[in-house]
């Protein structure tokens, strides 16, 4: 268990330093991986990144780290993150006409749910890849912000 969480640590000493390294400024960067983060919720397989370049380049955001930004969402992480959207446009939408199983569906079943599912996946990850990419921006804006304070 220690070595594992010393493991981590590493990890996020190289992923520090590799952030550090990288142009711009504290904004630049820490909007670009929050822009990341945020398309990297949307279950855009595929265009991900490439929404998410195009989105940093119009909030002028470092384009590194949104692409690497999207990465939150990958094949590890697919079903759980969207689920967790699917089930928080959910509960934003109201339950009223939730798919509630997912069991033994004909193809027209799927159709006939497939607005439902759409619509309450996409808001879910809409606000769940607001409010992260809003957490992370906001994380690493103050820690590259304050770096100068830290000198080793």
């Amino acid at each position: 268990m220690v070595q594992i969480r010393l493991n981590v640590i590493n990890r996020l000493r190289r992923f520090f330093r590799w952030l550090l390294l990288q142009q711009g400024t504290p904004g630049e960067k820490a909007r670009g991986l929050a822009i990341g983060i945020f398309c990297g919720c949307f279950p855009l397989f595929g265009f991900q990144t490439l929404l998410g370049i195009a989105l940093a380049s119009l909030c002028r955001g470092n384009h590194l780290l949104a692409a690497s930004g999207t990465w939150i969402s990958n094949p590890i992480t697919y079903l759980p993150l969207y689920w967790f959207n699917y089930r928080v446009g959910s509960f934003a939408l109201g339950h009223g006409h939730t798919v509630n199983k997912f069991v033994e569906f004909s193809f027209r079943e799927i159709v006939s749910h497939g607005w439902i599912v759409f619509a309450r996946l996409f808001l879910g990850s809409t606000l769940v890849g607001t409010l992260c990419g809003l957490v992370v921006g906001l994380c690493i804006y103050f820690a590259l912000a304050a770096r100068p304070l830290f000198r080793e």
